[in-house]
């Protein structure tokens, strides 16, 4: 996916730290409004140029697919200490080392998880009303996020977890003296979308492989709400699907 490791570890910085208020390295202040939002993040830095220049950006609006044999996600996730990031743009959970998804003869290790609300990938044409998005990476350094889409329902008791040790400033580190396991977040089912796409935050790097599971979960109204109204813009406006092909789970 990536030329070599230099911009693979580039890649990551932006996906696990770009979405702080400012970027690690100094990179450009970006955010989901005005002269700083979406359709401005390729004129904020020569970094971001991808983002307005890429073919093969995300996230995308699934209104179309191609059904077929897709291989099985494997999801081997082990329980985790909690530690949470409010970087600016969303609540974000970072891993332990050890949590694996293999698919496809490839494994990849879980490095984080975070949301969006609502869901930044549309199905026919409709956003959930939250999603959330596991990032991991391959030892050859590409990324493969895990979308779970959530709907307004009852309670989601790993979102409860979360939610009471928020921080609520930017840039506040939370280390909690307990696990989740992000298994808890998936759905019984493990159908999915797939497609090769991007970062949905800058640098916007292509080759990331998404697999966008088609079953919700559920999280309640007021768990939305205690996110939103934290987070009152998190999420980057569909991109064009151009010539590319979205596989759906027979």
């Amino acid at each position: 996916m990536h030329p070599n490791i230099i911009h693979t570890i580039t890649l990551l910085s932006g996906i696990l730290f770009s979405s702080a208020t400012l970027a690690a390295g100094g990179k450009a202040h970006w955010g989901y409004e005005g002269n700083k939002g979406p359709s401005h993040w390729g004129e904020l830095s020569h970094d971001y140029v991808t983002c307005q220049n890429g073919k093969n950006q995300s996230p995308i609006n699934i209104n179309s697919s191609t059904a077929v044999k897709l291989a099985n996600i494997k999801f081997s996730y082990q329980a985790a200490p909690i530690d949470i990031v409010n970087n600016g743009h969303t609540i974000q959970m970072n891993y332990a080392k050890g949590s694996m998804l293999s698919v496809g003869g490839k494994t990849y290790q879980l490095l984080q998880f975070h949301f969006h609300s609502p869901s930044e990938h549309e199905i026919n044409g409709k956003p959930y009303d939250m999603v959330a998005h596991l990032v991991h990476q391959a030892a050859d350094g590409q990324l493969g996020v895990i979308g779970v889409l959530m709907k307004i329902g009852k309670a989601n008791p790993v979102i409860d977890s979360i939610w009471k040790h928020v921080p609520q400033k930017t840039g506040e580190h939370n280390k909690v003296d307990m696990t989740l396991n992000a298994a808890d977040l998936l759905p019984t089912k493990h159908s999915y979308y797939n497609y090769s796409g991007s970062l949905t935050t800058p640098p916007c790097s292509e080759g990331v492989n998404w697999m966008v599971l088609q079953t919700p979960v559920e999280v309640s109204a007021v768990q939305v709400d205690a996110f939103t109204a934290i987070f009152a813009k998190s999420v980057r406006p569909v991109q064009p699907l151009n010539d590319r092909t979205v596989h759906a789970s027979k």
